[in-house]
């Protein structure tokens, strides 16, 4: 026996077989049961158990359709328009389903009807119950008012007035029931009889493309599993193919024997459709997750799904029929290492609209980077040639600049003499500069715009080490703060 708090006292919120036995009901005190049979064993309710419980049934639902919706505490709706057949009919699916709950140690009630209230009204009032589409008004007419899902209230003031069952509000006229009881009453009804519509949604995104295979014998082994997604992923070439896309992301579900699934996901950087390169990705993440997966009894059912697809551009070919592509081999590298490692294990660096060195560039996931989709524009053999050198940069760029104590300079706006940096005294034999950087307006020092300008000089010590330091701030500013000195890269 399960029990909740309801206010300041303990009540039964379910019962099983024999505490029903004893004449036990629920929402009745803790109280009085143990009043009534003190041996009684009470279990504390613990309503997140149960949703991860319902979760994991839902998840295991998948097998038989990809629209499932959750009920409620205690109840999944299965959309299985056009499934049925897959299953040798409904019957037949009907009968699996409960079959496979029972042995998972469930006690379920199932109906199968063509509207979503109907099917409701058969699984918790009729147990194991085929509604005919046309046959949902016989079934709602003795049923009670609870089989209409309505609240508790409604429940209570229509029985005031003598309708206590489905068939008794079907027969009484539509315009005085909305007008006392509220249109939600009527609605109830007509999603019940197929008048209306009543939409699922699904717990899960559905996938676009989605195949599978059933198996006679469950598999256990990594391998067995790899090979089947290579089987499954030519099977998803051709229908990508024929839709001109290639998949951006993909899913695999490993359904147990004993109703556990495993959900694997990846990503990839480009839309993709080879059937080999996708069994190396999922090879990968295999290996990543073999401890966290656990087989169990074997999974009978593996199931391939496309989450998410980008167009698939066609690549030009070379005199050989092979196509060119110079990045699709760091592409595969960068996905296997993402597979294995996780999103963040592969980054690439993207430039930023900044003047700033330190945030004229972001560092993304790979996958984020932007990519190419054109080549790069040639100049225009028409226009006089002319060739522009870019200021030189260092090969190591800190993260954030370091300050430095400079003593010293020539002159007040020229290169330092000699400078300490970490504890070390360093002389400057030669120096390049000044490189003069200024942050965006927006971002100037408020009451001295000087005090961001930075003067970027290229210095040489007497060991031949170079570095890349910079005077921040003007002599004579607004602020009359003298300026500071600070490191910002090592060139090699």
């Amino acid at each position: 026996m399960i029990s909740h708090r309801q206010g300041n006292a303990q009540r039964i919120s379910a019962l099983d077989e024999r505490a029903e036995a004893l004449h036990l009901k629920p929402d009745m005190g803790i109280a009085d049961a143990r009043a009534m049979h003190p041996s009684i064993d009470i279990v504390e309710a613990d309503p997140e158990a149960d949703r991860r419980l319902l979760e994991g049934l839902a998840d295991w639902c998948d097998r038989y359709t990809p629209l499932v919706a959750l009920d409620s505490i205690d109840g999944l709706f299965l959309d299985v328009t056009g499934c049925t057949h897959l299953f040798g009919g409904e019957r037949a699916m009907l009968d699996e389903i409960l079959s496979r709950f029972f042995h998972q140690g469930f006690d379920v009630r199932a109906g199968l009807a063509g509207t979503p209230g109907a099917a409701w009204a058969a699984a918790r009032f009729c147990g194991d119950r085929i509604v005919v589409s046309g046959e949902e008004e016989a079934l709602l007419a003795p049923l009670p008012l609870a089989a209409l899902r309505i609240a508790p209230e409604t429940r209570t003031s229509l029985e005031s007035v003598g309708l206590r069952t489905a068939g008794a509000v079907m027969a009484a006229p539509r315009a005085p029931l909305a007008r006392r009881f509220g249109a939600l009453l009527l609605q109830r009804l007509d999603q019940a009889l197929g008048r209306l519509d009543e939409a699922i949604s699904p717990r899960l995104p559905v996938a676009p493309l989605s195949v599978e295979r059933h198996l006679a014998e469950p598999v256990t082994l990594t391998e067995e599993i790899e090979r089947l997604v290579g089987m499954l992923a030519t099977t998803l070439k051709t229908d990508l193919e024929r839709r001109g896309e290639g998949a951006r992301t993909l899913a695999l579900l490993l359904f147990r024997v004993d109703g556990a699934v495993s959900r694997i996901a990846l990503g990839t950087s480009r839309p993709m459709r080879e059937p080999l390169l996708i069994r190396k990705l999922f090879h990968e993440r295999l290996a990543a997750l073999e401890q966290h997966i656990d087989a169990g009894y074997g999974f009978d059912l593996v199931r391939l799904s496309v989450l998410a697809v980008a167009a698939f551009d066609t690549q030009q070919t070379d005199l050989t029929g092979e196509a060119v592509d110079d990045g699709a081999d760091i592409a595969l590298f960068a996905d296997r290492i993402r597979a294995r490692l996780g999103e963040g294990a592969v980054l690439q660096p993207v430039p930023v609209e900044s003047h700033l060195p330190e945030r004229a560039v972001a560092i993304v996931p790979f996958s984020e980077a932007p990519r190419r989709t054109t080549p790069p524009k040639k100049p225009d053999r028409m226009q006089a040639p002319m060739t522009i050198f870019p200021p030189e940069r260092p090969i190591r760029l800190f993260r954030a600049p370091e300050p430095i104590d400079v003593p010293a300079t020539e002159m007040p706006e020229g290169p330092p003499l000699h400078f300490r940096w970490r504890r070390a005294l360093y002389r400057v034999t030669r120096a390049e500069g000044p490189e003069r950087i200024a942050a965006e307006w927006w971002r100037e020092a408020p009451g001295d715009p000087a005090a961001s300008t930075r003067d970027y000089f290229r210095i040489e010590d007497a060991d031949g080490r170079r570095y890349w330091l910079y005077r921040q701030g003007l002599y004579g500013g607004v602020s009359q703060i003298p300026p500071r000195w600070f490191m910002h890269g090592v060139f090699a």
